[in-house]
């Protein structure tokens, strides 16, 4: 078991130099016994290695992947040197019991698009509080998907592929985020990602 599963398709897009793209929120390096014991498609850990060279070979539009920042070190050497380490800050964390620091930060490896009319500027940075009672261990919150898509360069027409789709979250924001962009409100920051 590769730990791999069947990408979710976004829709078939008709924009002339559609991007293909895709994002990875796999359990995290050395804790998906944890998290995930009683999860079909994440029982054994995810292979990272055979993950990223996926990403790599069939996504070279560009890609994203979630990990933790004590991964981090594990995983860059297997990444194109193109990518760029951005952070998902939270605001509110909790502080655990033997932990000196608390990890309040996650990092998203990116493989961005390059620039493209109507991607949209960002910053290498989000600061969004956790989900709470979304019904799966690392659920991500819909600004922090919106924010993810304009750091990925993604534009409303473009193709993602959500390859651990967990709760949904991720492909239901990117249908919202499409229907937003490139509205005036999302230009002018009234979102606020």
């Amino acid at each position: 078991m590769t730990g791999l599963p069947e990408p979710f398709y976004a829709q078939e897009t008709n924009l002339p130099m559609a991007l293909h793209m895709a994002y990875a929120d796999s359990p995290y390096p050395g804790q998906s016994a944890k998290h995930y014991a009683g999860h079909p498609d994440f029982a054994g850990e995810v292979d990272h290695t055979a993950l990223i060279a996926r990403l790599v070979s069939e996504y070279p539009d560009g890609w994203a992947l979630s990990t933790s920042s004590p991964a981090l070190r594990g995983l860059l050497p297997l990444c194109p040197p193109d990518v760029r380490v951005m952070a998902w800050v939270k605001p509110f964390a909790a502080f655990k019991r033997n932990v000196r620091v608390a990890y309040t930060w996650e990092p998203i490896i990116v493989k961005a698009a390059e620039r493209l009319e109507g991607a949209i500027p960002t910053r290498d940075y989000v600061a969004e509080p956790i989900t709470m009672r979304r019904g799966f261990h690392g659920a991500k919150p819909e600004r922090f998907c919106y924010w993810l898509f304009g750091a990925m360069g993604l534009r409303s027409g473009d193709r993602l592929d959500d390859l651990f789709p967990g709760t949904g979250g991720v492909m239901e924001a990117w249908r919202k985020w499409q229907g937003l962009v490139p509205a005036r409100e999302y230009e002018q920051g009234a979102l606020r990602v």
